[in-house]
């Protein structure tokens, strides 16, 4: 005679209302903090291939990507959908982001038609703001 449901031959019945209320919050979790780092993602920059590239490391609660696009002769720096002709907004920005959290880091997806000297100036913007982890990313293969 205890609960739980089921019939009255003593089977417990098996309840898919609460298992499927489960996943759903799961689903909508992982939905929410994938699509910020999707976002940041600028289509149109051409990676650069490196075949010694190591896998991304999974913690994106910490990290920040820069976009750097190269169109027409030009570099474009590209930082949570705005865009920054002048650096010094984009220092200020980061370096608030790293006195919240220590741990903060960047990425920089520089297309691969770039000149060295572009990654130079982010890199330098990017060590302004204080924040000495940064990674690239690359292609592993074409």
């Amino acid at each position: 005679m205890g609960g739980g449901g089921g019939g009255g031959d003593g089977e417990p019945e098996f309840q898919i209302a609460p298992m499927i209320d489960v996943l759903l919050v799961l689903l909508i979790f992982f939905m929410s903090i994938t699509s910020a780092q999707v976002l940041s993602i600028d289509k149109e920059i051409q990676l650069p291939v490196a075949e010694d590239a190591k896998k991304k490391e999974k913690n994106v609660m910490n990290e920040a990507a820069i976009n750097v696009r190269w169109t027409n002769g030009k570099a474009l720096i590209l930082f949570e959908n705005s865009t920054y002709e002048n650096t010094e907004p984009l220092v200020e920005k980061l370096r608030g982001r790293k006195e919240s959290n220590a741990k903060y880091r960047v990425v920089i997806r520089g297309d691969k038609r770039l000149p060295a000297i572009e990654i130079q100036r982010v890199m330098s913007v990017v060590a302004q703001a204080g924040i000495d982890d940064i990674s690239f990313s690359a292609l592993n293969k074409q």
